[in-house]
């Protein structure tokens, strides 16, 4: 009995596969825009939930072959979609990441479907925002590159000095294909240096688009059909005491002249205060055209660590909008449990 047993137990699971998770319980609510009819949009107390599985397996001991799963019931009107801590609209568990990170001599490499062409850069960045447009410092276009089909490689040298590369195909899983004038293509560097007490990363991007081509091939091979978008970025980081500073700035270049340049940036500070940490930021709200009218987002949060697996973080959040447009504004309370 005892060796069937083990026979059971030796074929259900690999030893070299670790089990993780987490779920987040978001209750909040929000003041919103006002639509045609002068209604308030969202303006409603709502409770959404995060649940996410990864399951790590390793074949020599140096490299991770990750996969996630992962379900929720975030509301396009909720402030879970306004801030993006959970970011799932589907109750149906579904695959949401694959991908595998190998070693090569001094390089950090890795492949996936729906991975960030920028998993193995530097970022210095260590401010946790709440509103999604104050995400990565500001910097989420240069320094954070996101995509679909990616490729990443990284490497830490010995004096501080850090480098990452990628490149993307954003349609890579759709029938435009992975690096065609029909698809949307990902490339960027970064590079980043870090000592004991601050940070610095730079980082160059480019984002094509081909959405005014209309799948066309031959609006395709027609240069004026995409407005590719090159983008510059930097973040940084600076601990003088007990409190650290954080901020990011962001260039984006079209091609075409019909668009405009914009720019945008975040500063936020984090400190600890009892057994938690507080922090508050300011920045863009999202990306300002070149001569038009600023908006501006602030925040404040509380994290507070009940124990070595649950987090309560309390938010709250003042989003401007243009023109006569009223202000996004909310209070959250989210629950975070790790096991």
């Amino acid at each position: 009995l005892e060796a069937r047993v083990n026979g059971i137990e030796a074929g259900s699971f690999s030893e070299t596969t670790t089990l993780s998770g987490k779920v987040e319980m978001l209750l909040a609510a929000k003041d919103s825009q006002l639509d045609s009819s002068k209604n308030a949009v969202g303006d409603a107390l709502m409770l959404n939930y995060h649940y996410e599985i990864d399951l790590n397996t390793s074949f020599t001991g140096d490299d991770k072959l990750n996969i996630e799963l992962a379900a929720g019931n975030q509301a396009a009107s909720s402030v879970g979609a306004f801030t993006d801590p959970l970011g799932e609209s589907s109750e149906d568990l579904h695959m949401e990441d694959v991908n595998y990170t190998f070693p090569v001599g001094e390089w950090t490499l890795s492949v996936g479907d729906s991975m960030d062409a920028s998993k193995n850069w530097p970022n210095a960045c260590s401010y946790g925002n709440v509103v999604d447009n104050l995400g990565d410092c500001g910097a989420a276009n240069s320094v954070d590159l996101g995509g679909d089909i990616s490729f990443s490689a990284g490497r830490d040298f010995d004096n501080g000095w850090s480098l990452g590369l990628g490149v993307s195909a954003n349609e890579g899983s759709t029938s435009d294909g992975m690096f065609t004038k029909e698809g949307d293509d990902y490339y960027g560097i970064a590079l980043g240096y870090e000592a004991d007490a601050y940070g610095v990363t730079v980082a160059y991007s480019m984002k094509e688009d081909r959405s005014s081509a209309s799948g066309s091939t031959q609006a395709v091979d027609n240069a004026s059909a995409g407005n590719d978008k090159t983008y510059w970025g930097a973040t940084a980081y600076w601990t003088p005491g007990d409190f650290t500073i954080s901020g990011g700035l962001e260039f984006m270049s079209p091609e075409l002249s019909t668009d405009k340049d914009s720019t945008q940036w975040t500063v936020g500070i984090s400190t600890d205060l009892g057994e938690g940490e507080i922090s508050a930021g300011v920045g863009t709200n999202g990306a300002i055209d070149e001569n038009a009218e600023e908006v501006m987002a602030y925040e404040i949060k509380y994290s507070y660590p009940l124990n070595d697996s649950v987090t309560i973080d309390t938010f709250g959040y003042v989003a401007e909008n243009t023109g006569t447009t009223q202000d996004d504004s909310g209070v959250g309370l989210l629950t975070t449990f790790k096991f």
